[in-house]
């Protein structure tokens, strides 16, 4: 990140593979993110990220001095960055020029949905919306109660996202980590089994093998599997999620409840593992369809299940993300950052 700059107003990006959202940021403001700025592009019918900002542009009636890309996708350098699935390249300075802006800041998407939380309450909304939603009976914890506070951040969508939040004083730090690519523990019977089919197939089976997109492919086919079915070939994630809704297939079913408890379990060691007692934050495309699940099923009970730390880990809230736009609201986080200020509510 560049010096401490001025408030300005910030041009925010979320990039992925098919879609980029873009929205704008006043620094100053209480809610900086300006909800009526939001917009979504396709990827596809644009040649490049600065046509897409100058049609943005165009379209909101909005103007920019700076902007911060949160790009799904390894930063290299703080200047470069090639987002998978997506033949846009991407050039900080290039952008900066074509745009007319300040400068460009290019950050890991995750590490924005990380900073996302500080501008995010469990207050419901006049539409009756909530930003966050407990998963448990825990309370939603209070961003900046404690001098000191360590959080996990963990969200399934097309892969594993894992990282944490760190707040010591006013400062704030993101902790980036490539720990959905862990090996997947097993802890039941069934654990084991589905660990056997997928090392079969994969050989080395990581908890992101499990728990993503794919990952719930995965689990419905080794259930089929183990339970002597044949699945259906060529089944979508989506298709499975809403047959299990609808009831109207066994397997389905089965492999959603399975998902919510091993996310329960990777969860769990992932606040092990960084000493986040302070209280994990789910989110990624998946945990807002999966809520549900994650609510009744074994979720909790397989996050809490860590023998001589049951107690403590019963201790430990979790909170699912529900806003659909963790992306742009931890950018515009960091623009407040950027500008000299802190996100933390106290």
């Amino acid at each position: 990140m560049a010096n401490v700059s001025a408030k300005a107003p910030t041009l925010l990006a979320d990039l992925g593979g098919t879609n980029v959202r873009f929205g704008i940021a006043h620094p100053d403001e209480d809610q900086p993110l300006i909800q009526e700025s939001v917009r979504k592009y396709h990827v596809k019918d644009y040649a490049s990220l600065g046509d897409a900002a100058k049609q943005y542009f165009k379209d909101a009636g909005h103007e920019a001095q700076r902007a911060i890309i949160a790009a799904a996708g390894r930063i290299d350098n703080g200047e470069t960055v090639k987002v998978t699935n997506n033949p846009w390249a991407i050039s900080a300075k290039s952008l900066a020029k074509e745009l007319d802006l300040e400068w460009v800041h290019l950050v890991n998407d995750f590490a924005a949905q990380s900073m996302a939380v500080m501008l995010m309450t469990d207050q419901t909304t006049a539409d009756g919306h909530q930003d966050l939603v407990p998963v448990g009976k825990l309370a939603v914890p209070k961003i900046g109660a404690k001098d000191e506070q360590t959080f996990v951040v963990v969200g399934p969508g097309t892969g594993l996202g894992v990282g944490g939040l760190l707040i010591r004083g006013d400062k704030v730090s993101v902790l980036q980590t490539e720990g959905g690519h862990a090996g997947f523990a097993a802890h039941s019977a069934e654990d084991i089994e589905i660990l056997k089919v997928l090392n079969l197939r994969y050989g080395r089976v990581s908890n992101e093998r499990l728990i993503c997109g794919q990952g719930l492919v995965n689990l419905y086919e080794a259930i089929c599997e183990i339970s002597g079915q044949k699945p259906q070939e060529g089944i979508t994630p989506e298709e499975i999620t809403k047959r299990a809704t609808d009831e109207t297939c066994p397997m389905c079913a089965r492999a959603v409840e399975t998902f919510a408890g091993i996310f329960g379990s990777v969860a769990g060691d992932l606040v092990l593992t960084l000493g986040a007692w302070d209280g994990v934050y789910l989110t990624g495309g998946m945990t807002p369809i999966l809520l549900p699940w994650i609510q009744k099923g074994n979720f909790r009970e397989r996050f809490e299940a860590k023998g001589r730390f049951r107690d403590t880990m019963e201790q430990v809230p979790t909170q699912a993300i529900m806003n659909p736009e963790p992306g742009l609201i931890g950018g515009a986080a960091l623009a407040i950052v950027e500008a000299g200020g802190t996100p933390l509510r106290r």
